[in-house]
């Protein structure tokens, strides 16, 4: 990858030197090339563009957060490029917030809520997006700045993203002076953008900025139509790529936990956006450590391959998927009886699930399944109430049973207490029931057959108004259907 030799000091024309790159092999540019370089181009602007699919549902959730904070100006930033090494960035993926109130995922972009009186005299707010426009031909920004259309690819021009996101849209480069000369309340979310928390420094509080974190939090809890159809399409997707895996499994045990890690990454990229996380391959002994995603480790025939992972669709809603596999096809018996135990408490999660339960109350069913096997087993001393009160079967459970899903694979996880773990399960809510055991393969109060067995079966389970509906029910969860279902694929 090569990087612009030259840069001018401001996306605007300037008659200051142009800035070089050290190293760079143009001394500069001559008046010639520069006036060259300023003409001859076709008009590439797009027209009758038509609104994105979400508008309508966005513009409803704008208008939920005005109603929250009337007379407040709100600034919800995208976030900026990360560095991964010099001048190498890491892919950009805006903050959920924003996407989630705009539908844009422009680095650099800002969602700004500016209080007015309407004509009903209430208060409420103008929205506009703040993002870059297109390159400048004029002053070359075009070609040689690092971040020019011809460095990076075209963006949206602002009338363009008007048409696109159904919101006004200005230069994000007037922002920060804008905000500067601003009075009266300001809320911005963290995090994303110290540029522009600089210039709001001396009119925001930590306090009052996490309470419009919370909110926006909050607000995901229940999901729209709209986003319950993007998490079916993730979670078909994601069974996709679990078929994907199972066809090259003697390809995996040939090289290592990578080749898995890369199969699912194929189908992820060619479907949707990007893995919702970091896959988690985990084989043999690797599947007792919950999030492991070095996914360096060999594959062997024998031994179990827990394969956590998910697609994230375009429009930014992940999967979050887990199946426990045998390599070679077939559950040994020590196997079977774990994987099944994990099963049995995955259907008690998954049956306590519906509107009006306490969110708990799944967490709870399936600890008490694993809670009884450990007892039954010999491995922790009963009676099973005695062990959940003082939850003794976490030693080999570790982790809750669940969380709620959807643009963030740990969806909401600023909301408050009392509406979330404490909360009551509605319809449209969207969570993963994923209870498990694991035995370390150094844990020497299990007998030797045990260790090193990690076992994990987890589906993504839509709240409905009657009980509840699985959306990764493509995949196989019991023991015989699985092998059957691996059976197919490889024969």
């Amino acid at each position: 990858m090569t990087v612009a030799d030259e840069l001018p000091e401001t996306p605007e024309e300037t008659e200051e030197p142009i800035k070089q790159r050290k190293n760079g092999l143009y001394p500069g540019v001559s008046d010639e090339l520069a006036e060259n370089m300023k003409s001859g181009w076709a008009d590439t602007e797009l027209h009758g563009l038509e609104p994105i699919p979400q508008a309508e549902r966005t513009a409803a959730r704008r208008a939920a957060l005005s109603a929250r904070f009337p007379g407040e100006r709100l600034v919800i930033p995208a976030g900026n490029l990360k560095t991964r090494s010099n001048d190498t960035d890491y892919p950009f993926r805006a903050s959920v917030e924003y996407a989630y109130l705009t539908g844009n995922q422009t680095e650099d972009g800002v969602l700004v809520l500016e209080p007015t009186s309407l004509p009903d005299g209430t208060n409420g707010h103008e929205a506009t997006i703040y993002l870059l426009p297109r390159s400048d031909r004029e002053n070359g920004e075009f070609w040689l700045d690092g971040h020019g259309e011809l460095w990076v690819g075209r963006r949206h021009s602002l009338t363009e993203a008007e048409q696109l996101y159904g919101i006004p849209a200005s230069d994000v480069r007037e922002l920060p002076a804008k905000l500067k000369e601003a009075t009266g309340p300001v809320r911005v979310v963290r995090g994303h953008d110290t540029g522009l928390e600089g210039a709001l420094t001396d009119k925001v509080t930590a306090e009052r900025d996490e309470e419009l974190r919370v909110f926006l939090s909050e607000a995901r809890l229940v999901k729209d139509e709209f986003e319950i159809g993007e998490l079916q399409k993730a979670v078909d997707s994601t069974v996709r790529g679990f078929e994907d895996v199972v066809k090259v499994l003697d390809k995996a045990e040939a090289t290592s936990e990578r080749y898995i890690e890369g199969t699912f990454f194929l189908r992820a990229r060619v479907e949707g956006n990007d893995v919702g996380y970091g896959s988690i391959c985990a084989a043999g002994p690797h599947a007792c450590t919950l999030h492991w995603v070095r996914n360096d480790g060999p594959v062997r025939a024998g031994d179990l391959l827990l394969l956590d992972a998910g697609v994230e669709t375009h429009t930014l809603y992940t999967a979050d998927v887990t199946r426990t596999l045998p390599v070679n096809g077939t559950y040994s018996e020590i196997q079977r009886k774990i994987y099944d135990a994990v099963y049995e408490a995955q259907e008690a999660g998954i049956a306590a699930v519906r509107p009006g339960a306490k969110y708990r109350d799944f967490h709870d069913a399936a600890q008490r399944v694993l809670a009884e096997k450990l007892v039954g087993w010999g491995l922790v001393e009963g009676p099973v109430e005695r062990v959940l009160e003082l939850g003794l079967q976490r030693r080999w459970t570790l982790h809750g049973t669940g969380h709620m899903l959807g643009m963030d694979v740990h969806d909401c996880a600023a909301a408050r207490t009392e509406t979330y773990v404490d909360g009551t399960l509605e319809p449209g809510m969207v969570l993963t029931v994923e209870p498990g055991l694991y035995f370390q393969a150094d844990d020497l109060t299990v007998p030797e057959e045990y260790r090193g067995i990690g076992v994990r079966i987890e589906d993504d389970i839509l709240v409905t108004e009657d009980g509840s509906r699985n959306l990764s029910a493509g995949l196989p969860r019991r023991s015989d259907e699985v092998e059957a279902w691996m059976a197919s694929l490889k024969g």
